[in-house]
C-alpha cells in the first residue's frame, strides 16, 4: 500500500505538470506576464511561487523544516523574470527538486513526521497538503491560459459538448 501510496502521488505531481506545460504550449511569450489587474497574479508570478515553495518544502524534505529561511515569498509574486526560457527555467527547478524528494521517499517514511513553518505533519499528509497547493495554482494558469487564448484555446480536459462521444470512446474497449 505505501509504495502505491507513493507512485500516485507522483503521478498525480505529474498529472499536474503536464497540465501546466500544455498550457505553456498554447501561449504567446507576453501572456506568461499578462496580469488581469494590479491585484492579480500573472502565470509568471503564479510559476514562481509553485518553484519558490516547491524548492523551500522539498530540499532537504524529511530533516528540515519546509519553509526555509532563505525563502521570500513576498518577491515570488513580483513579475521580475524578463522571457519564457527564464521562467520555464524557474518551473523545471521546482519540479526537479520535488521529484528528487519523491523519489528518495521510502514507505517507511511515511508516518515520520516533518514540519512546516513548524506544524507537524506525517510525510504522506505533508505530500496530500503539497499535491493540493500546487492543483490550486495550476487551475489558475489554466483559466489565465484559456482567458488569454480565447477561441483559439485547446481543451485539456473533455470539450464542452463532447461528453458523450467521450464516454461512448471510453466504454468502448475493455475496462483495464
Amino acid at each position: 500500500m505505501s509504495n502505491d501510496f507513493l507512485s500516485s502521488a507522483i503521478q498525480q505531481f505529474e498529472y499536474y505538470k503536464m497540465l501546466g506545460e500544455k498550457t505553456f504550449a498554447q501561449l504567446d511569450d507576453e501572456n506568461f506576464f499578462w496580469q488581469y489587474n494590479a491585484d492579480s497574479n500573472s502565470i509568471a508570478s503564479i510559476v514562481k511561487h509553485l518553484s519558490g515553495n516547491m524548492r523551500s518544502r522539498w530540499t532537504d524534505f524529511l530533516t528540515t523544516d519546509g519553509e526555509k529561511e532563505w525563502r521570500n515569498r513576498d518577491a515570488e509574486f513580483e513579475n521580475d523574470i524578463q522571457t519564457k526560457s527564464a521562467l520555464l527555467a524557474v518551473w523545471n527547478a521546482g519540479w526537479d527538486c520535488l521529484f528528487a524528494a519523491l523519489q528518495s521517499i521510502t514507505a517507511s517514511d511515511l508516518q515520520r513526521i516533518i514540519f512546516i513553518r513548524n506544524e507537524g505533519h506525517s510525510v504522506a499528509e505533508a505530500i496530500h497538503r503539497q499535491l493540493a497547493h500546487y492543483s490550486y495554482h495550476i487551475g489558475q494558469i489554466v483559466f489565465i491560459g484559456k482567458m488569454r487564448c480565447s477561441n483559439s484555446w485547446l481543451s485539456l480536459s473533455i470539450p464542452k459538448g463532447n461528453s458523450e462521444a467521450f464516454n461512448k470512446d471510453k466504454f468502448s474497449v475493455p475496462k483495464k
